[in-house]
């Protein structure tokens, strides 16, 4: 007689049950959070009433949009530039070279040291804070990318050149899709280090910005407004983060994947 693996009870858990538990937890940790340290984490009741007043004067969407445009054009450059410059730095190791110790460096060195010299440069203006976001997003992304074209299987690429393909064919067929995944690992971590860089460039200048409205909001401790633009930023981030995946299931969904 075949043995049966015994299924764990919470395996037949649906997923929708689970999100509920979680959003329970989180609640229950944030009204023991509230009571416990009522001056610091206001209620969930007033975190509300804050989104509904901002919401409906306009001036929360004011702050989203400004925040979200700046990470959307500081990303988007930055991942157009680094593919480029991350399959250079593959491809040709004269370019590699010059440029990775460099990367390497400026990479190191945390957003917030540099932030007060682009601003003291370029002012405190949109152009500052993307420039801001940029310079992170493009060095998390070029190095990330630059170690899956370095990881594609040599195999690949030796059974198209016996089999007669150019190095054009070998780049454009074998090295990009193979290197598709990391392309789409380094979108979901650019994102994420624009959001985070968005908060450096956003507090110390300008007049919009959830950056900016958690730091008035701070000095005169609002805590409803400050946790309502943690909480706005973490919704933006969620959201990043599912389009990623959407994207990684459409264009690697030919990969083999292990499931235990």
């Amino acid at each position: 007689m075949q043995n049966e693996k015994k299924v764990p009870i919470w395996a037949k858990i649906p997923n929708w049950v689970w999100v509920l538990i979680s959003v329970a937890c989180a609640g229950a940790l944030w009204f023991f959070a509230n009571s416990a340290w009522p001056a610091v984490f206001a209620s969930p009741i007033e975190v509300w009433d804050a989104a509904v007043t901002r919401a409906v004067s306009g001036t929360l969407w004011e702050h989203t949009w400004a925040s979200l445009s700046r990470v959307l054009t500081g990303f988007g450059i930055a991942f157009v530039t680094s593919i480029p410059v991350a399959f250079l730095m593959a491809w040709y190791d004269p370019f590699r070279h010059i440029v990775e110790p460099w990367i390497q460096f400026i990479r190191n060195i945390p957003p917030l040291a540099y932030v007060f010299l682009i601003i003291a440069a370029l002012g405190i203006g949109n152009v500052s804070k993307i420039t801001v976001i940029f310079i992170a997003a493009f060095l998390v992304q070029v190095v990330t990318i630059y170690q899956g074209v370095k990881g594609v299987d040599t195999t690949l690429i030796k059974a198209a050149r016996v089999l007669g393909a150019k190095e054009s064919d070998i780049f454009f067929k074998v090295i990009i899709p193979a290197s598709t995944p990391f392309i789409l690992v380094a979108a979901r971590l650019g994102l994420s280090t624009s959001l985070t860089t968005l908060m450096a460039s956003e507090i110390v200048g300008g007049d919009r910005g959830l950056g900016m409205m958690i730091q008035q909001a701070s000095g005169y401790y609002q805590m409803d407004v400050v946790l309502l633009g943690i909480i706005m930023l973490g919704i933006i981030g969620i959201a990043f983060e599912k389009i990623v995946r959407f994207l990684e299931r459409r264009f690697t969904g030919w990969q083999e994947t292990v499931q235990q």
